[in-house]
């Protein structure tokens, strides 16, 4: 094996690897961004309202779903939210979720 070779295939696995952690802090945010909602909103029922925000996430690429299941929900139940604020939430946690991950939480 070439040195080239080597080099290649230690950037996929660097590449795998980041992007692994990549979907991890997503789903994470998911979870805390549910959480925060449910707070909000006032529900009882936290920790299934956080997994149905996580599952929401899987029914189209990218963060659309997941913003849309959250506005939708907050503006339903009377929470005053803007969907920019949603989405400055979203951008929060993710790096919350980032760091959590990096700590080994």
């Amino acid at each position: 094996m070439t040195t080239f070779d080597e080099r290649e295939q230690g950037f996929e696995r660097k590449f795998a690897h980041d992007q692994e952690i990549e979907f991890k802090a997503a789903a994470r945010r998911n979870r805390l961004l549910g959480e925060w909602a449910a707070g909000l909103m006032g529900l009882a029922t936290v920790e299934e309202y956080a997994r149905a925000v996580v599952k929401s996430d899987f029914e189209q690429p990218g963060d659309e779903d997941v913003l849309r299941k959250v506005f939708e929900d907050l503006k339903g139940s009377g929470v005053a939210a803007s969907e920019g604020e949603v989405r400055m939430k979203m951008d929060e946690l993710l790096a919350v979720a980032r760091e959590q991950i990096k700590a080994g939480e």
